[in-house]
């Protein structure tokens, strides 16, 4: 699957990306070292019309949120922060309360080994 634009890795650190709810909540403890994988969304992203289950279990604060589809408006999709990903893995491996989803249920997510996404966009900092 293809990866949707997502901003840049500076625009991510100097803080100029605008996120917005639903937002992913949990831990605000700054990562330690680069994860071997990273969670990227890609075109099959629908965002669960507002409502996407992905995002609630993400443990990370504000690691997964809402872009509005500045072509679409009212719709939109989920972006993952590259710079917050811990490559947990939980945004792939569950669904709402009380059903059975074996990950996204449009397979919008992939996992990506972090050296082959820094390679088409760059080193992370950390």
């Amino acid at each position: 699957m293809a990866e949707l634009w997502t901003p840049t890795i500076a625009e991510f650190e100097a803080g100029q990306v605008e996120k917005a709810a639903p937002m992913s909540e949990g831990t605000t403890t700054k990562r330690k070292r680069k994860p071997h994988i990273l969670a990227v969304i890609n075109e099959c992203c629908t965002g669960c019309a507002g409502s996407p289950a992905c995002v609630e279990y993400c443990p990370v604060e504000q690691c997964m949120y809402w872009m509005k589809d500045p072509d679409q408006p009212p719709f939109g999709r989920i972006v993952v922060d590259p710079l917050l990903c811990i490559g947990c893995k939980l945004c792939t491996s569950k669904g709402p309360e009380g059903a059975f989803l074996e990950g996204c249920p449009w397979d919008a997510i992939d996992l990506v080994p972090t050296a082959e996404w820094e390679a088409g966009h760059g080193a992370m900092p950390f």
